[in-house]
């Protein structure tokens, strides 16, 4: 067979669960991730060739990938530390595909962990994360991550017409998904006036349209030859990067999230109503909404208006980050990412437990680093 017609498949997925574990380091959350994919994967810990492994804020070692592999008793023939923020899981299993699909490895292991939140002060984090601005004209004013984003959300909100309300509702949705899940770090329901009545971190933003701080890790196997309980293949993936810092944003309705999305949907040769599932990356509220509607599962100003009609529910048509996203499940740095496409496979799989609706047939997930700068569009698609 034609080493480019190869397919790929994730065949296992595991996690540890996101929240608060005191002790516990990035490593020892990241080796528990990775015991559940490679044991759901149906693979011992040698016949993994390929190690592909996201950066970590609170263990920033110059061989990370190495180190984790010396640390989880892998010995591949291929290993790689990858760092694109928010983007870096998604980046990561479509490069595990391409080694895949190369015949250069049949088993990677992609993986990303931290203790963010018990493993640094919060002045740490915030001051951490919040390099990721201009060196020379955002970090001097002392901007913070949510700054940022709600900078971004101000001008979109008025050339669209979202209003807060809007936001809120993703807020509601994405606590209600959490709910089913016994891993997710928030799990109270709130309300829509909670939202709105929530303390102000950045006008327009508020202490409920941003993601908390968590702990944990995930894990997929991508393989050459799919798991025993399903074939979830990895039918498209595409990538776009227009800028890094939110002052070299060009237009706030063009972040490039959208240009990922065709390359994905043309390489799978779908549509977006071939698409009976969504993974959508949710740092924000407003960071969901642009997406949505950015790639086209909403029009401008819309995304809330299905929301509301049910749309995204996990018994609508298109359920929406079942595990609770971001926003609720818990955002620990790139096993936050991961985990949108962890649910999906589960979900696909018919390995949801309690929250399993009618396994989908074809999953999209996007992924965004820094703010709105990089982004990784995924397709994976269920062969019976």
């Amino acid at each position: 067979m034609n080493a480019a017609l190869r397919p790929a498949y994730v065949r296992g997925a595991g996690g540890a669960s996101f929240g608060r574990h005191e002790g516990r380091s990035a490593l020892d959350l990241m080796d528990a991730a990775a015991a559940q994919a490679i044991e759901s994967a149906g693979l011992a810990r040698h016949q993994i060739d390929g190690v592909l492994c996201g950066y970590a804020t609170t263990l920033p070692h110059l061989m990370l990938s190495t180190l984790v592999c010396e640390r989880l008793a892998l010995r591949p023939r291929y290993a790689h530390g990858l760092q694109l923020g928010g983007a870096s899981g998604a980046a990561m299993l479509m490069a595990a595909r391409e080694l895949v699909r190369s015949g250069r490895c049949r088993n990677v292991l992609v993986l990303g962990g931290e203790n963010r939140l018990s493993g640094q002060s919060r002045d740490s984090s915030i001051q951490t994360l919040a390099q990721v601005g201009d060196a020379d004209f955002e970090v001097p004013n002392g901007a913070s991550v949510p700054a940022y984003y709600a900078l971004m959300a101000s001008e979109y909100m008025q050339r669209t017409g979202v209003t807060s309300a809007d936001l809120a509702e993703f807020a509601v949705l994405m606590r209600a998904n959490a709910a089913g899940h016994p891993d997710a770090h928030l799990r109270t329901p709130v309300t829509l006036q909670e939202v709105l009545a929530s303390k102000p971190i950045a006008s327009p933003l508020s202490l409920l349209d941003c993601c908390p701080i968590s702990d944990g890790a995930m894990a997929l196997v991508v393989s050459a030859d799919p798991a025993a309980r399903g074939a979830v293949a990895m039918a498209g993936a595409g990538q776009a990067h227009r800028h890094q810092h939110l002052t070299a944003m060009e237009d706030v309705m063009q972040c490039g999230a959208g240009e990922a999305a065709q390359q994905a949907f043309e390489e799978a040769r779908l549509g977006l109503g071939d698409v009976d599932y969504l993974g959508i990356y949710d740092s924000f509220t407003i960071t969901l909404v642009m997406l949505l509607e950015e790639i086209g599962f909403a029009p401008r100003a819309g995304a809330a208006r299905r929301a509301r009609a049910g749309d995204f529910a996990a018994t609508g048509p298109l359920p929406l980050n079942t595990h609770g996203g971001l926003l609720s499940f818990g955002h620990c740095g790139v096993a936050g990412g991961m985990a949108h496409t962890v649910e999906a496979w589960r979900q696909m799989t018919g390995q949801a437990g309690a929250r399993q609706i009618p396994p989908p047939r074809r999953a999209f997930i996007h992924a965004d680093g820094g703010v709105m700068s990089s982004h990784v569009s995924l397709i994976l698609s269920r062969e019976d």
